[in-house]
C-alpha cells in the first residue's frame, strides 16, 4: 500500500447544532480493492486499523501468495503511523475482527483459504477456516490457531472474557447436504477459548434455513450477546419463529457457552441486524429494515431501507423501538453508548447513543449518498442531531466500516473511499464534539490497571499540550519523571518493589492531580 496523508476535512450539518472539531484525518491510499473491517482502540488510546489488502510489492521468491492478506496499521493518539504489518497465507486470507486485549496486545480473527505456509503455521481443516492470530502491542506474534471442519467457515466476531479467555463467533456453510452436524444451509458457530487459545467448548446455533452472526458483545456476567441475521423458522436449535423474510435473532449465552435466552424481532419484510451495544439497563440492537408495521415491528418505513433500533432489558424484553431514515438504502455499521455518572449514585448511566453508517442510492441520487454519516440520540432513542462527514474532496463509494467513541469524548470514523472503482482507500477521521464531550464524566487523573504488576497507564483528564508524570514512593522520593503529549501514557512499573506509590501529573496549564498506585 502506498500511503499518502491528508489533513483537511469539513462537516455537512443536516440538522441541529453541535460544535465539532476535526482533530486529524488519515487517508491510506491503495492501487487495489482493499477492505477495512474495523478500528480497535488500544488500552493507551492508540488505534489499530485492520482489514484485508493485496500487497503491492509482495511477489518475491521467498514470500509470495495468491491473494489478500491480513493488513494492520497502528496509529498513535495524533494519528501518526506507529507500525504497519501484513500477515500472509499462500491464498486469500480476510481479516474480519480484532480486539484489544487486557495486556495491551491484540487478537485477530479472520477467514483463511490457506494451508500451512508463509505466516500460517497450521494445515487447513477443509474448505475455508477460522484463523486466529494473537499479537503483542508491537505486532509480534504470540500464538495462532486454525479452527475448522470439512465444511466452510467464516469468522465474524471475537471478544475477550472476564477470565482473559475468548469467545470467537463465525458462520458454517455445509458442503454436503448429508452433513448431520448442521441444522440449516448456514449456521452460527461459537467457540470458547482460554487465554492461550486452547478450546474449552463450542456450540452450534441455527434453524432449518440460513442464519448468519453479524455481531457479538461481552455481557456483564462474563457471557456474550449475539446478533444474528436469521432466515429460519423454528427447528434445529432455534426456538423462536421468524416474522418475515429476515429477522433480528438475538441470543444470550452464559459464560459456559450455553443458551440462556433468545428473541426474534421483525416485520413481514427483510430486516437485517448489524450491531449491538450494552447499556446501563440492558442492550441496544440495531440494523436495517424493509418492513412496514407488522410482526412485532411497531414503527413504519419511510423510504428504501430505514434504520431500526430496539432497546432491551437484560432479559431481552423490549423497552422501546425507533426508526430513522436518510431517504435511500441506509446501512448501519457501528454504535457506541455514551456513559456519564449520576451524582447521587456514581454509577455509570447511559446518556446517549452514537450511530454511524452510510447511505447507498436506490433510484434517485441524493447529494450525500455514499458518505459517512453520524446520528446522535438521547438515551430514549430520540434524535438530537445528524450530520455527514465528507473528505477534502468527494470520492466515490465512501462507506463507513466502523465508529468508535473514545473516553475523552472524541470520535473515530474508519471506512473506505474510492478515487476509482476497484481502488478503495482507507479513510480514518478523528473528531471532537462539544455536545458529546459534555456528557462524558472525566477524572482529573486515572491510573489502570491498579494494583499493577509490570505496566500501568496514566490517563490525564485535563486539556493540555505537554505534561509531566511524576512517580513517588510514600516517603516523597521521586522515582520516575516522564514528559508526555498524550492523554494516556504507558509507565513501566517492573523495577518497583511491592508497596504503595503516588502518581502525580502537572500540565503546562498548571493543572495538578495525584492518585495512589499499588504494586503487587
Amino acid at each position: 500500500m502506498k500511503k499518502n496523508y491528508a489533513g483537511a476535512l469539513f462537516l455537512c450539518i443536516i440538522c441541529g447544532f453541535s460544535a465539532q472539531e476535526v482533530i486529524w484525518q488519515k487517508d491510506i491510499k491503495s492501487s487495489t480493492q482493499d477492505f477495512l473491517s474495523q478500528v480497535t482502540t488500544t488500552i493507551d488510546q492508540q488505534y489499530l486499523i485492520t482489514g484485508s489488502s493485496i500487497q503491492a510489492s509482495k511477489q518475491t521468491e521467498s514470500k509470495q501468495n495468491n491473494g489478500y492478506d491480513f493488513h494492520l496499521v497502528k496509529l498513535n493518539q495524533q494519528g501518526e503511523e506507529v507500525w504497519e504489518k501484513y500477515i500472509s497465507g499462500q491464498n486469500h486470507d480476510f481479516l474480519s475482527a480484532s480486539i484489544s486485549t487486557q495486556d495491551g496486545g491484540f487478537l485477530l480473527a479472520g477467514t483463511t483459504y490457506s494451508g500451512k505456509g508463509l505466516d500460517k503455521k497450521e494445515d487447513a481443516k477443509g474448505g475455508s477456516d477460522l484463523w486466529l492470530v494473537r499479537i503483542n502491542e508491537f505486532g509480534d506474534e504470540l500464538w495462532q490457531k486454525t479452527l475448522g471442519t470439512v465444511s466452510d467457515e467464516e469468522a465474524r466476531a471475537v471478544i475477550q472474557t472476564t477470565d482473559l479467555g475468548y469467545f470467537v463467533a463465525g458462520n458454517v456453510t455445509l458442503r454436503q447436504a448429508q452433513d448431520s452436524k448442521g441444522y440449516g444451509s448456514k449456521d452460527v458457530w461459537i467457540i470458547r477459548l482460554d487465554k492461550d487459545g486452547k478450546e474449552k467448548s463450542q456450540i452450534l446455533l441455527g434453524g432449518k434455513g440460513l442464519d448468519e452472526v453479524e455481531k457479538m458483545i461481552p455481557t456483564k456476567d462474563g457471557g456474550v450477546l449475539l446478533g444474528i441475521y436469521s432466515r429460519s423458522n423454528i427447528g434445529g436449535s432455534k426456538k423462536t419463529e421468524n416474522y418475515g423474510e429476515g429477522d433480528f435473532w438475538v441470543v444470550k449465552l452464559s459464560k459456559d457457552n450455553k443458551v440462556e435466552w433468545e428473541k426474534n424481532f421483525g416485520g413481514k419484510g427483510d430486516d437485517h441486524i448489524r450491531t449491538l451495544a450494552m447499556t446501563s439497563s440492558g442492550y441496544i440492537i440495531g440494523g436495517e429494515s424493509r418492513s412496514e408495521r407488522s410482526g412485532n415491528k411497531t414503527t413504519g418505513i419511510e423510504e428504501g431501507t430505514d434504520l431500526w433500533l430496539i432497546s432491551l432489558n437484560e432479559r431481552g424484553e423490549e423497552l422501546w423501538q425507533k426508526s430513522y431514515n436518510f431517504k435511500n438504502r441506509d446501512v448501519l455499521m457501528g454504535m457506541s453508548v455514551i456513559y456519564g455518572s449520576e451524582a447521587k449514585s456514581q454509577k455509570p448511566e447511559a446518556k446517549g447513543i452514537l450511530l454511524g453508517g452510510y447511505t447507498q442510492a436506490e433510484g434517485r441520487i441524493e447529494t450525500d449518498d455514499e458518505t459517512f454519516w453520524m446520528l446522535y440520540l438521547n438515551q430514549n432513542g430520540e434524535e438530537q442531531w445528524r450530520k455527514h462527514v465528507k473528505g477534502e474532496t468527494r470520492k466515490k463509494e465512501e462507506r463507513l466500516s466502523d465508529i468508535k467513541l473514545n473516553r475523552d469524548g472524541s470520535i473515530i470514523l474508519a471506512g473506505t473511499s474510492a478515487e476509482e472503482l476497484g481502488k478503495e482507500n482507507w479513510k480514518i477521521v478523528k473528531l471532537g464534539d462539544s455536545q458529546v464531550d459534555q456528557l462524558i464524566e472525566k477524572q482529573e487523573i486515572r491510573v489502570y490497571p491498579n494494583p499493577v504488576q509490570d505496566y500501568t497507564y496514566v490517563e490525564i483528564g485535563y486539556e493540555f499540550k505537554e505534561a509531566d508524570i511524576l512517580l513517588y514512593d510514600m516517603s516523597g522520593k521521586l522515582l520516575q519523571q516522564t514528559k508526555t503529549k498524550n492523554k494516556v501514557t504507558k509507565i513501566n512499573t517492573q523495577p518497583l518493589i511491592q508497596g504503595a506509590y503516588l502518581v502525580s501529573i502537572k500540565t503546562d496549564t498548571n493543572k495538578i492531580a495525584s492518585a495512589k498506585l499499588i504494586k503487587n
